[in-house]
């Protein structure tokens, strides 16, 4: 049944991603002459997440602290990295955001040139020169739009939260932009990394935590620190309320 399944909504999406990639590149073509960060191209991902996401009727979705407000001051967004459905996920959320991806998604044929014409923001893996990358969500977070990065730089293995890496707070602390965490549960039940394999019945919890203001701590590792326990413990939460 769950392989079954798997194929059709591989099917579906891959329909999905070859529809709105038509669309995007329409808007891409006519807008990047003034649309200075792709916001008008990115804004569509909101359809596709959602289109791949109502396709089934058994899985839930509970937003919790999802106020637009909370990203009015310029913000990185930081969360929990649990499978490759947290990308249409956090689409359900009521702002847009300039993401962080890996270098390697946007060499995938048409789903890269999509990411890549929504104007997000490639990294490589370990490597020193890629921080310099963020600097480019600088002058985005700076007009508005929120900056999205996975602190722990990949997919959880087990479902644990991975120790944090810097680029996120270094960015805020210089900058003074605010961290927004957010918290998100059963991704990994529905699709662990490494499996093409979907769960057609899963419950997915999003938490978005209150923000937190940098020029509140001494340093850099107080705030990765601060910001860790506190997503830390929602996940805790959020699997109890699961359970």
């Amino acid at each position: 049944m769950r392989t079954l399944f798997s194929i059709f909504i591989w099917i579906y999406w891959t329909l999905c991603i070859v529809t709105f990639f038509v669309i995007v590149s329409l808007l891409y073509l006519f807008t990047f002459p003034f649309d200075r960060f792709n916001q008008i191209p990115n804004r569509t991902l909101k359809g596709l997440a959602r289109s791949m996401l109502a396709v089934n009727p058994g899985w839930d979705f509970i937003v919790e602290g999802a106020e637009a407000d909370k990203v009015t001051k310029p913000t990185i967004v930081i969360a929990n990295h649990q499978s490759f459905l947290d990308l249409p996920l956090f689409y359900l959320l009521p702002w847009s955001m300039k993401w962080v991806a890996k270098k390697s998604l946007f060499k995938i044929p048409i789903l890269g040139w999509i990411i890549f014409m929504t104007g997000q923001i490639a990294i490589e893996r370990y490597s020193l020169k890629s921080l310099k990358k963020l600097d480019y969500l600088v002058q985005p977070i700076q007009n508005g739009i929120p900056g999205m990065i996975f602190p722990e730089g990949t997919r959880t293995e087990d479902g644990n939260l991975k120790a944090f890496k810097n680029g996120a707070f270094l960015m805020a602390k210089r900058y003074n932009f605010n961290l927004l965490p957010i918290v998100h549960n059963g991704g990994y039940e529905a699709m662990p990394s490494g499996s093409w394999r979907i769960d057609p019945r899963q419950t997915f919890k999003i938490s978005v935590l209150d923000p937190i203001d940098p020029q509140e701590f001494e340093n850099t590792e107080e705030i990765k620190e601060t910001a860790y326990l506190k997503i830390e413990r929602e996940l805790e939460r959020l699997r109890k309320e699961k359970s």
